[in-house]
Formats: structure tokens, C-alpha cells, sequence
């Protein structure tokens, strides 16, 4: 027990989930994460945002914004299939039901960036969306990229992971909004394979 408590220390938590079947499965709603470890997080999340505006800056200088726009959108969805495939797959060799009620078991997101922040640690409560609201005044062309990535990749991996389910965002810091929010619904068109981002131009 002393070991585990160690263990659970130096992931940066103070509570732990329950034991199901032998897998320990941590429950964001039960953790509380420590402020030095979520800053360490949330620096990763930083270099992925600065990358994800160079990658986009990259294209939009070569290629103008408009020849850019779906090459960006589909990297991301490629980006979306490859990850929510192997949600699924971890879903399915823990004996869960690839269902929105289980994706945040499964998913490969470092929450405590997003969940162990707070306004005393600065910033705002997305770490992507603190780094790229910094880039807007000198590139307003980045306002259409950067909410892409929100829009592509979360429904992305809801609809692949569930394969019935799709997702909206009805508010996003990135435009202008003081919070994040979305909504997920039962889709026909997902039902059928048929995803939203998957489009060939």
C-alpha cells in the first residue's frame, strides 16, 4: 500500500480511482492534481500548440490560406482516426464498450492539464487555446485554423470511438467565449461510416 501511495504521489495526485478487474482506472472527478505537476503538463501542451501554429504558418505561406485550409483539416482528421482507433482498441482489451460513457476512461489526453488547472496557476483553462489567442493580432488568418483543430479532432474521435455518436462545440475560448462546451448526439450518418471531417476535395 505504501508503494502504491508513492506511486500515486509522484504522478502528481492525491486521490486515486477505484480497482475494476484488476486495472486501476483513475476518475478525473476524484483527483486532485498538484499545482507543480499540472505546470509541467501544461508545458508540453504548449510545444504541441506552438507546433501545431508552425505547421499551419509553414502551409499558409507556401500554399495561401484558402490551399492550405483542407490539407490542415485533413492532417487533423488523420490525426483524429489514428488516435481514436487506439482508444478503441485499449476500450475493447479493457472489456469496455467503445460508448461516449467510456471515452474519457480511454482517452490519451493528458487531462490534468485541463482539469488540475485553476485562475491562480494564470492562463486560461485550454492549454492549446492560451498559447494560440496569443498568436491572433499578428495572424488573424490563424482565428479559422485554430478552432479547427477543437472542431476536426473532437468529433473525430467521438464519432470513430463510438461510431454512433457525433459532437458539436456551442462554445469555444477561441471565439471569444469565456468557457469550452460542446454537446454529443446519436448520429444516422455516423451510424453508416459516414464522418463529418471526412471529406475529399
Amino acid at each position: 500500500m505504501k508503494k502504491r501511495r508513492t506511486f500515486i504521489r509522484t504522478l502528481g495526485l492525491t486521490a486515486a480511482g477505484v480497482m475494476l478487474g484488476g486495472t486501476a482506472r483513475l476518475r478525473a472527478q476524484e483527483l486532485t492534481y498538484q499545482p507543480e505537476n499540472v505546470k509541467e503538463v501544461r508545458k508540453a501542451c504548449y510545444q504541441f500548440a506552438m507546433q501545431y501554429f508552425h505547421f499551419c504558418k509553414t502551409l499558409v505561406d507556401a500554399l495561401g490560406e484558402e490551399k492550405a485550409f483542407p490539407i490542415v483539416r485533413k492532417a487533423i482528421f488523420e490525426l483524429s482516426i489514428d488516435r481514436s482507433n487506439k482508444m478503441r482498441a485499449h476500450a475493447e482489451a479493457l472489456g469496455l464498450e467503445p460508448v461516449l460513457a467510456n471515452f474519457r476512461q480511454v482517452t490519451d489526453l493528458a487531462r490534468s492539464g485541463w482539469d488540475g488547472w485553476d485562475p491562480s496557476l494564470g492562463g486560461v483553462f485550454c492549454p492549446y487555446a492560451e498559447v494560440w489567442l496569443t498568436y491572433f493580432d499578428a495572424h488573424p488568418w490563424f482565428k479559422r485554423f485554430a478552432p479547427l483543430f477543437c472542431d476536426v479532432i473532437d468529433t473525430t474521435n467521438i464519432e470513430n470511438f463510438t461510431r454512433t455518436t457525433s459532437h458539436r462545440i456551442t462554445k469555444n475560448l477561441l471565439w471569444g467565449d469565456s468557457e469550452c462546451k460542446r454537446e454529443y448526439f446519436e448520429s444516422e450518418q455516423v451510424k453508416q461510416g459516414k464522418f463529418t471531417y471526412d471529406i475529399h476535395d
